[in-house]
C-alpha cells in the first residue's frame, strides 16, 4: 500500500476538522491535491531524479499530524531569542507549522507591507492569496500535492509595487513535540514590481530525541525589477526529515540570490524549481552542505529560461564525512525563444572520509543556438599536498583541515548579500567541520534556546 493512502484517509475523515482550522485559498485547493495523488506513490530510488533518496519510506511513518491546531502547553517563541550579530531583523516564527510572531515584529515594516498567517491572510487578503497560492507549485509533483492536502497554516508576505523592506525578515521555524509529528508548512511570498525584500527562514528542532517530518512548500513570486534575497537555513537534528520544495517565478529585469545551506539533518531533500518567465532577469542559486555521521542530504534543481536576456549562476557544494550520502542533480533547460541567456551550472564536492557518498548529475538542455551555457561537477577529497605542506609549517592537522574546507566553502559564502550572515556562515563552516554543532544556540540565526 502507499504511503500516500493514510494522508488520503486521515483528509477523508478529518475533512470539516481541518477545513475549519484553516481558510480560503487553502481549503479550495486541497481537492485538485486529492485528484492528483488519487493511485500514486511517492518517489523511491531509482526514479527520475530521486536516484539515492526514497520518500515512500519517509511518509510511510507513523506521525501524528495537528489537525486540530492544539496550542502548546508553553510557547516556544519565547524561549528563543534570534539575533544575527550587527544584523537587526523583523522576527517571526513557525512554531510546527502555526505562525506566531514576535513582540514588535510589525512596528518596523514599511507601509503596505504585510507579513502574517497564512490562514488569516486568505481571509484577510483573500484577492491577494487566491491571486497567488498554488500557482506556481505543481501538483504533479507529488510531495507538493501532500503538503496541499493537509497545509492549514503558514506564512504571508507581500511587499507592494515600489517598496524596499531595509530590515531583513526572519521566520525561525521550529520543530516541537514529546511525540512523532509531521508539520505542513506554506510560505507565500509576492513581491511586487520595483520592491526589494530580504529574507531568512532559520529550520531548527527543538526536541532532538522525536521523529520529525517537516514538508515545505514555498512559493516566491518576484515582480519586474524586484530584488529578492532568501536564505534558507537548516540545522536540525539527526531524526528530522525535511522535504522542501521552492518554486520561484521572475517577472522582466527581476534579480532573485536564493542560497540553500544545510548544517545539521537527518534526511534532507530539497527542490527548487525556477521560471525565469521574464526578459533580463537574474538569478543566484547557490547551496552548500555540510553532512557526517548518517545523515543524508539531497538537492535537486530545475530552472527554465522562457524569455531573452536571462543569466543564471547555479553553484552547489558539499563536504561529507563518515558515512554521509549527498546527491545533486541539476537541470537548466533554455527554451527555443529564450535568445541571450547566460546559464553556468557548478556542482563541487569534497569528501573527507572513504565511506561517504556523493552521487552528481548536473544537466543541460539547450533549444536555442545564441547562448552562452555550461555545466560541471568534481568529486574529490581533502588536497594531501597542501595538507602536508600546512603541517610541515607547524600548523596542527585538525587547524589545516578546517582551513581547506573553509577555503573550499569561501565562493558559496562569498556569494551572500548579507555581510553579517556571510561571517556568521564562516564561523559555522568550522564548527561544523570540527564536530562541534551549532544547533540552537549556535546556529546562522544565532538562536539561543534558554529552556
Amino acid at each position: 500500500m502507499s504511503s500516500i493512502n493514510q494522508y488520503i484517509d486521515l483528509l477523508n475523515a478529518n475533512r470539516e476538522a481541518i477545513d475549519s482550522h484553516s481558510a480560503g485559498a487553502l481549503n479550495a485547493a486541497r481537492q485538485s491535491a486529492l485528484e492528483a495523488l488519487a493511485g500514486q506513490r511517492m518517489p523511491v530510488k531509482g526514479d527520475e531524479d530521486y536516484e539515492v533518496t526514497d520518500l515512500e519510506e519517509v511518509f510511510a511513518a507513523d506521525y501524528g499530524v495537528n489537525i486540530n491546531r492544539i496550542e502548546m502547553a508553553a510557547n516556544p517563541a519565547e524561549a528563543f531569542h534570534c539575533d544575527v550579530p550587527n544584523l537587526s531583523t523583523c522576527l517571526y516564527f513557525l512554531i510546527n507549522d502555526s505562525f506566531k510572531a514576535a513582540k514588535n515584529s510589525a512596528n518596523a515594516l514599511p507601509d503596505g507591507v504585510i507579513v502574517k498567517s497564512l490562514r488569516d491572510a486568505a481571509t484577510d487578503n483573500a484577492d491577494i492569496v487566491d491571486r497567488y497560492y498554488g500557482k506556481a507549485a505543481r501538483l504533479s509533483d507529488r510531495p507538493t500535492a501532500l503538503n496541499t492536502l493537509l497545509a492549514q497554516d503558514g506564512v504571508f508576505v507581500y511587499v507592494p509595487k515600489g517598496v524596499a523592506v531595509e530590515k531583513p525578515l526572519q521566520i525561525v521555524n521550529i520543530l516541537t513535540s514529546g511525540a512523532p509529528l509531521m508539520a505542513c508548512r506554506r510560505l507565500l511570498i509576492v513581491v511586487e514590481e520595483n520592491a526589494q525584500l530580504r529574507m531568512l527562514a532559520c529550520d531548527h528542532t527543538q526536541a532532538h530525541d522525536v521523529d520529525f517530518l517537516n514538508s515545505q512548500v514555498v512559493e516566491i513570486f518576484a515582480g519586474k525589477n524586484s530584488v529578492v534575497d532568501f536564505y534558507d537555513i537548516e540545522d536540525s537534528s539527526d531524526r528530522t526529515h525535511r522535504v522542501s520544495t521552492l518554486y520561484l517565478h521572475q517577472e522582466a529585469g527581476s534579480n532573485l540570490m536564493v542560497d540553500g545551506i544545510t548544517l545539521k539533518n537527518g534526511m534532507t531533500r530539497n527542490d527548487f524549481i525556477v521560471d525565469l518567465a521574464g526578459d533580463n532577469t537574474e538569478l543566484h542559486l547557490l547551496g552548500m552542505a555540510m553532512a557526517s555521521g548518517q545523515r543524508h542530504v539531497d538537492n535537486h534543481t530545475m530552472v527554465r529560461h522562457t524569455a531573452k536576456g536571462g543569466h543564471t549562476d547555479e553553484l552547489f557544494k558539499y563536504v561529507l564525512d563518515d558515512k554521509a550520502v549527498g546527491s545533486f542533480s541539476g537541470l537548466i533547460k533554455v527554451e527555443p525563444e529564450a535568445d541571450k541567456t547566460e546559464a553556468y551550472q557548478s556542482n563541487r564536492n569534497v569528501l573527507a572520509s572513504t565511506e561517504a557518498r556523493m552521487f552528481s548529475k548536473p544537466q543541460l538542455l539547450i533549444d536555442c543556438d545564441d547562448v552562452k551555457c555550461n555545466h560541471g561537477s568534481s568529486i574529490g577529497q581533502i588536497d594531501q599536498n597542501a595538507l602536508f605542506y600546512m603541517r610541515s609549517r607547524g600548523i596542527p592537522e585538525h587547524e589545516a583541515r578546517l582551513m581547506l574546507m573553509q577555503a573550499f566553502m569561501n565562493d558559496v559564502i562569498d556569494g551572500v548579500r548579507l555581510e553579517s550572515l556571510k561571517d556568521r556562515l564562516r564561523h559555522l563552516v568550522g564548527s561544523h567541520i570540527l564536530g562541534n554543532s551549532a544547533s540552537c544556540h549556535d546556529c546562522a540565526g544565532s538562536c539561543q534556546n534558554k529552556k
